[in-house]
């Protein structure tokens, strides 16, 4: 493998999101001091390492939206009439993500919107509830899955969906809320 000298900044990670999420994470962990933008930039930093990808600009776009949106948005989009707990719109898929991780540094990417994911905290929160997760788990883990979506992986083939979660677990673990260390 070949060693990565393009060590991407935090602020080379732009994640724009909502007040909803950061104040939802602080109500539901009563934790006012945590920092919900250092969870979600290390998810994504770790996604990219992972995927060997670099610019010097990656942007991603994290918005919670209501049962009854993300029912509509599943519906107009994916043809589901249903609401869902995360849904992630992605700019490249798979192949073009390999294609850009794998360019020479001579060619390195200046900047990259890798897509948008939406969130319904409402679904969310009563998953943690049925799965006992922890809330902040649960969140991240959301997170994470719509990460790894607008890097190129899916989970319709049992194949893809043993590696998608395989990735999604290591990053969990990396940031510190992996299974073991589950609320």
């Amino acid at each position: 493998m070949e060693e990565n000298n393009n060590i991407m900044k935090r602020e080379d990670i732009i994640i724009e999101t909502d007040e909803n999420l950061i104040t939802f994470i602080k109500e539901k962990t009563n934790d006012c001091n945590i920092d919900i933008y250092d969870y979600i930039y290390n998810i994504v930093y770790s996604v990219l390492e992972e995927e060997n990808l670099t610019a010097d600009k990656v942007y991603i776009s994290i918005e919670t939206v209501s049962k009854e949106k993300i029912r509509q948005i599943n519906k107009e989009y994916r043809n589901i009439d249903k609401s869902t707990d995360v849904l992630s719109f992605p700019i490249y898929d798979r192949e073009e993500i390999k294609a850009l991780s794998t360019q020479k540094k001579d060619k390195k990417i200046r900047e990259i919107e890798l897509g948008d994911i939406f969130l319904c905290l409402e679904i969310i929160e009563m998953q943690e509830k049925e799965y006992g997760t922890g809330i902040l788990r649960e969140v991240l883990y959301m997170i994470t899955h719509g990460v790894c979506h607008l890097v190129g992986y899916d989970h319709m083939v049992e194949d893809e969906k043993k590696e998608m979660r395989k990735l999604e677990e290591k990053i969990l673990n990396k940031v510190g809320v992996g299974k073991i260390d589950a609320e």
